[in-house]
């Protein structure tokens, strides 16, 4: 992931970049783990930055379908500081997800079962990528 200036000063934050990034995120993701691409899930998606706006986004897999929605259907809600979401978006792999998740920057709550599901899947990927 970069630092400093460059990526995260070169995004614009409009609401169609906001979109276009999210949607870029879940396809590598989905990419780099395809039973996530089956998995069929709606997600809040929360983007707080710096100066305390927090956008919500409705995630729904497969797909992605994401709009600026407070998604009161949701199994889970993912909150991911503003920076930290760019640069993840852009350019990171699933170790980093895990890492920044890991390390408290991605926040996961709601359903147990679905979040105990991912993190199996997950694991998995990882350790077929170590081997």
């Amino acid at each position: 992931m970069r630092t400093g200036c460059g990526l995260r000063d070169s995004l614009v934050v409009s609401a169609t970049d906001t979109k276009a990034l999210i949607v870029t995120a879940v396809e590598r993701l989905q990419h780099e783990v395809p039973a996530l691409g089956q998995l069929k899930l709606v997600v809040r998606l929360e983007l707080p930055a710096k100066h305390g706006h927090a956008p919500i986004w409705r995630v729904e897999t497969p797909g992605p379908v994401v709009s600026k929605d407070p998604g009161g259907d949701a199994r889970l809600d993912v909150s991911v500081a503003r920076a930290q979401f760019n640069e993840l978006a852009v350019e990171g792999n699933l170790r980093q997800w895990a890492d920044a998740y890991e390390q408290g920057h991605v926040k996961v709550t709601g359903d147990s079962a679905v979040i105990k599901l991912l993190g199996n899947v997950i694991q998995r990927r990882q350790a077929r990528s170590r081997a």
